[in-house]
């Protein structure tokens, strides 16, 4: 035993066990009618109530079932309303290190930026909406390979403002959210922008002709 627990009151009867800076005896292990056994999920008999499709449903509840989503999970609805205008012309292609949010056939890509004045937590007034558009250094390719190519490697940006403000407000509600389709070679040279500088660059336009406002848009870049 060692010698720091020399006068430390320490029992010897009781340390007699423990195992001696890996030198001594090794721990006996009794053998015996065993108590709070904790079985492993293999080990335990039948299979749950429930199963994927209820937990989605309840991940979806928990998440979307209030009519403000939170600032982490808007994008999601936002892309969403998107993706549900633009199919199938366009593919959501949105994932984990993505460079944009939407693929077309021809290679066009897309970025989705959005904003909402009312959010899930009380502010008191409007959110100003302010959307990220510093360009980057570079951009996974299938989430795998980077390229190293500076720049803004989306060729539109779709930008969604959710306006409304009051009891009314729902996130959830594609008819609740303006649309400002840029091209980005259009975009000034800055990190942020917000709604007063888009305005100058486009008018806003509803779901119902997102779609339209996109392929025109799209058609009438160069090169």
């Amino acid at each position: 035993m060692s010698s720091r627990f020399a006068g430390k009151g320490a029992c010897a009867r009781c340390l007699s066990g423990f195992p001696t800076s890996g030198f001594g005896r090794r721990p006996r292990i009794k053998q015996g009618r065993r108590r709070g056994n904790i079985s492993t999920t293999s080990q335990q008999a039948g299979t749950p109530a429930f199963g994927i499709g209820d937990v989605i449903a309840k991940v979806s509840q928990v998440a979307f079932g209030k009519p403000l989503v939170t600032n982490v999970l808007r994008g999601h609805v936002a892309e969403a309303i998107i993706a549900l205008a633009l199919e199938p012309e366009w593919r959501w292609s949105s994932a984990d290190y993505a460079g944009w949010d939407f693929e077309r056939s021809d290679g066009l890509r897309l970025e989705v930026k959005q904003s909402a004045a009312m959010q899930s937590w009380s502010t008191g007034k409007p959110s100003k909406a302010i959307f990220d558009v510093a360009a980057r250094t570079g951009y996974w390719e299938s989430g795998t390979r980077w390229i190293a190519q500076p720049g803004r490697p989306a060729h539109l940006y779709v930008f969604a403002h959710h306006c409304t403000y009051g009891d009314d407000a729902d996130h959830r509600d594609p008819t609740q959210w303006q649309f400002y389709v840029v091209p980005s070679q259009a975009l000034p040279d800055v990190k942020k922008l917000g709604l007063a500088t888009i305005s100058t660059l486009t008018s806003a336009v509803p779901v119902t002709a997102l779609a339209d406002k996109v392929r025109v848009t799209a058609s009438s870049l160069g090169g």
